[in-house]
């Protein structure tokens, strides 16, 4: 979304550009931002996008020079020829005697004694090893959980009555994802791209709730209402007029340590294999990844996470909810890696979608779009977040901040997306001051922006940012195509 109040652009794709720490455009000098440090954050990660090269190392071992190999060949012909000398030696000796030097049965014998040697060694300095019992090694499961850790049915058991399927009715079709029920009113979590889009939602509850076993699917679905969602986190809050609802129970994110056993309950690939359960491990945490302007801090599993599973919890060795499963990488980039969102981090979001209906954050009042590469360079322009609609009274417009100009710095710190920007933008609070570095025709300025509170719907924003954003800018086919008419 290309608004600063929801820190989202849907239309955005990512480009494959590095971000370097200082600007350059061609045949001009006008501008210069040499005391500007490149855009990274704290966890040393950078875009996210499953359409990238993926950076391989690749072993090719240096071919044996021509010098080597004559001399290795020289060595093995030399040994042959010693064993070719005394083997006919043998021979001729046995030809002449009549003597076999070592007979079958003097080496059989000497074979033995020297296994029974070798035996009575090793029964004697391996007494340790002996008292393995290695028809009862542990699984990789027990190696990853704790001693005082549930058992992985006793899990399922406790947490499956809490997941849930969710269907959303869409312009063009139907969705389906995962929720876990947060209380026993009814109040759901699930993903925000879940229901993003969606005309009406309804929830089914799993089987565990059926009465009896003439109950049909159509008695465990209630339609549910949107109470608040957040694209930037990807966090939804639905409600359904339900009672006595079995509550997840929530554990600590930031107590989980890397190769620990992670469980994933939700509903791949549709209802039809509804409270489905896989295991692994959690394989990193702290994955700061960014997918189209969204930067989030996430937990990587190896737990098989497919379409439908969205939404749903990840859970730890005691039955408890430590992330939201949110993402996942295609097979055709790679295998065992899939994405949650650390439950600390959602808590906190999940509270302000129950109070508000919205997070409460920073914004600086302005809407537009990202200037890509190509658009950079056709116009001779810096690359950067240009402005194309300044909210009226909003702080921005109150420091000065136009239409067209493009914000490339924000408090000493190079941008070139919205994504960089809102990164750290909204590390500020709400009411203090950012210093925006922004290029005007072929200059740099400094204004002084106090942030507002984020208070605009995300679908109103998003529609009038790309109509504005549509009537200023033509596409690059057409660009090339006025390129040719001025010849």
């Amino acid at each position: 979304m290309s608004e600063f109040n929801n820190n989202y652009h849907s239309g955005y794709e990512p480009e494959n550009d590095s971000v370097s720490g200082s600007f350059s455009r061609p045949n001009t000098n006008s501008y210069s931002s040499s005391r500007y440090n490149s855009f990274s954050d704290s966890s040393g990660y950078t875009n996210f996008n499953q359409q990238g090269n993926a950076n391989e190392f690749y072993y090719s071992p240096h071919k044996p020079s021509a010098g080597k190999g004559k001399k290795a060949l020289t060595a093995i012909i030399a040994v042959l020829s010693i064993i070719a000398l005394g083997t006919t030696s043998i021979v001729c000796y046995t030809l002449i005697t009549g003597n076999n030097p070592v007979s079958p049965q003097t080496a059989a014998s000497a074979k033995a004694d020297e296994n029974e040697s070798k035996a009575e060694d090793d029964s004697a300095g391996g007494d340790d090893s002996s008292k393995i019992d290695r028809k009862n090694l542990p699984t990789l499961a027990q190696l990853a959980t704790p001693s005082d850790a549930m058992a992985i049915p006793d899990i399922v058991t406790k947490v499956s009555p809490s997941v849930v399927g969710v269907s959303c009715i869409l312009s063009q079709g139907t969705a389906t994802g995962s929720g876990i029920i947060m209380s026993a009113d009814g109040y759901i979590i699930t993903n925000a791209h879940v229901v993003d889009g969606a005309k009406s939602v309804s929830v089914l509850l799993p089987k565990s709730y059926a009465k009896n076993s003439s109950t049909k699917e159509e008695d465990l679905t209630y339609k549910a209402t949107i109470v608040g969602k957040d694209t930037q986190t990807d966090i939804a809050v639905l409600k359904i007029d339900a009672k006595d609802l079995t509550a997840c129970e929530f554990g600590k994110s930031s107590e989980i340590k890397v190769g620990e056993i992670s469980i994933v309950i939700g509903n791949p690939l549709g209802f039809s294999l509804a409270n489905s359960v896989t295991s692994g491990i959690i394989s990193a945490k702290d994955r700061v990844l960014t997918v189209q302007d969204r930067t989030m801090n996430l937990i990587q599993t190896d737990a098989s996470i497919n379409n439908g599973n969205s939404g749903g919890p990840l859970i730890n060795a005691y039955g408890q909810v430590i992330g939201i499963t949110s993402a996942k990488v295609s097979s055709t980039y790679g295998e065992g890696l899939g994405f949650a969102i650390p439950i600390d981090e959602a808590m906190p979001v999940i509270k302000s979608l129950m109070e508000n209906g919205y997070v409460k954050r920073p914004s600086l009042g302005v809407a537009g779009r990202n200037v890509s590469a190509t658009y950079a360079e056709y116009y001779n322009i810096p690359r950067g977040y240009q402005v194309v609609t300044v909210t009226k009274g909003s702080g921005a417009e109150k420091a000065g901040v136009k239409p067209n100009d493009i914000i490339i710095g924000i408090n000493d710190t190079s941008v070139s997306t919205l994504g960089e920007l809102n990164v750290v933008k909204n590390k500020c609070k709400i009411g203090d001051t950012v210093k925006l570095t922004i290029y005007r025709d072929g200059k740099m300025i400094d204004l002084n922006v106090t942030l507002d509170e984020a208070k605009s719907s995300e679908e109103d924003t998003t529609k009038s940012s790309e109509r504005d954003y549509s009537q200023q800018y033509k596409s690059y086919s057409d660009l090339f195509r006025d390129y040719l008419n001025n010849f």
